[in-house]
Parts: structure tokens; sequence; C-alpha cells
């Protein structure tokens, strides 16, 4: 079970987080959802369609992204928070800044998915100060650099190590290990051939005895090896969950959401064959 702000989700099998892109140059939609109004209906949509849960991003992180203000982030993403509040389903925040977290969990998030692992100064406080869950992701550098050539000995290894270090700290800060997602951050400082080796090792990720979430939907990984844009990796996104999942993912990231479901229905029909 993941204890998730106002809700408790069980894992008894792979759970679906829409992503809501509240930004203009986000890599995966081009912007299209920026608007408050179409944000919001583009996330009841993906409610239909079958999310389990829903992730709010109010600043894009992709490679070469440049950082966004405080006040802006916020007037991106409350007023989707204040919109999506009966929807039904836990709603996570994708920030780093511990100032947009404190404000996001007054305004209802369950969840905060933080690219940064909470090693900003005050944000572990703030997640400790409240019931919501939290993301901690692995990252190289930050996202204005982060695919400058990344070098590791052992990618597996050492993004294992990093998210084994920030879940001790985590705890030792007082939020309970039930409310806590590992996420080792396909894309965000890793070359080709590092994200295939920690996908095809990303069974190793559950010795850290949280909940995984993995997020490859749409991303850069996928069209190199399709040679497709990203409007059209929609069936890579989906052969990656799936994988994801029989490695032992419980928590999806994608923006495909119906197809995804589909697929993962599979995945759960196999696994409850066990």
């Amino acid at each position: 079970m993941l204890h998730c702000g106002r809700f408790t989700l069980p894992l008894d099998r792979p759970l679906i987080m829409g992503v809501v892109n509240v930004t203009p140059d986000s890599f995966s939609d081009g912007g299209q959802f920026y608007s408050i109004e179409r944000a919001i209906e583009h996330a009841r949509q993906l409610i239909r369609e079958g999310a389990d849960l829903l992730d709010i991003g109010g600043e894009s992180t992709r490679p070469g992204a440049q950082a966004v203000g405080i006040d802006e982030e916020l007037q991106r993403i409350l007023p989707v928070l204040e919109g999506l509040s009966d929807c039904g389903v836990p709603l996570s925040v994708d920030t780093q800044k511990p100032d947009v977290m404190r404000a996001a969990i007054r305004a209802g998030a369950d969840m905060i998915n933080d690219v940064n692992a909470l090693r900003a100064e005050g944000a572990l406080r703030a997640v400790a100060d409240s019931a919501v869950a939290v993301c901690l992701m692995h990252m190289l550098g930050e996202p204005r650099t982060m695919q400058q050539n990344p070098v590791y000995q052992d990618v597996t290894a050492e993004v294992g190590a990093f998210l084994e270090e920030r879940i001790a700290a985590t705890e030792q800060a007082g939020i309970a290990r039930k409310r806590i997602v590992a996420d080792p951050g396909f894309g965000f400082g890793k070359t080709l051939e590092q994200n295939l080796a920690m996908l095809k090792h990303l069974d190793s990720f559950i010795a850290l005895g949280v909940p995984l979430l993995a997020g490859l939907s749409r991303k850069s990984i996928l069209g190199s090896l399709t040679g497709l844009p990203v409007e059209e990796r929609m069936v890579a996104s989906v052969a990656a969950a799936v994988i994801s999942a029989m490695k032992g993912a419980r928590i999806l990231r994608v923006h495909d959401v119906k197809e995804t479901r589909q697929a993962l229905q599979i995945v759960s029909a196999v696994e409850g064959m066990r």
C-alpha cells in the first residue's frame, strides 16, 4: 500500500499516472494543454481513460529546459489543482521548489514528485510536515546540463545507491517509508546505453523496498531506437511501460493512458497466473 495524502493506493497491479503538463514548452505535447481550462479537461479525460493518479507539472524538466520562477509555477498549477479537487484520484505535483511544494500541499496535492529527490533546502521539511507521498527521482546534474556527457562506472548500481541514500534521508526527516516512491530517472542525465542498461536491470531496484515508478513515455530513448518524432512514439511508450511493469514497476508515468491501460491488463493477467 502507498499512503498518498487523502488516498491509500493498493499496489497489487501496476498503477497508471497520467501526465498533465501546464507548460508552454513541454517536449511531449508542445504546450497544447498550457491553458488552465484545457489542462483540467485533459486531466479529466485521462481519468476517463483509466488513470489511477495524475501528475501535474508547471515547469518543464526536459533536457535544456530553463527554470521558471516560483510565482509563475504556482500560477500554472494551483488553478488546475483546485479545478481537479473533486476528481476522485490522487493529485501529484511535479516540482523541485519547497515553496511550491508547500502551496501545492495546501491546495490539495496528494504527492510531490521531485526530480531533485528533496535535496533543495527546506524540501524535506515541506513534505514531512504533511501527509502526502513523495517520489524521489535520480537526476545527474540539472535539466539545463544533464545530457552533457553523463558518465557512470555502473549506472544501475550508482543510481540504486543514490536512491537508497535519499530514502534513508527522507525517513530520517520523519517521512514514513509507506509514503515513499523511487524513480531511477530515465532520460535524466543518462545516455541511450545507460537508459537501456537501467531498463534491463530495473528489477534490481525492487531491493530498495519502496514502490518503483518508471517514466519512459515518449522520451528521447524511444525516439533514438525507433527514429520516430515525439508525437509518433505511443507504441514504443506502451512497450516500455509493459517491460517496466513486468520488471517490477508499480507506477507507470505515461501520456497515452488508454493504450497503456489495455496493455497492463494483459500484464496483470499474466502476473496473476504465478
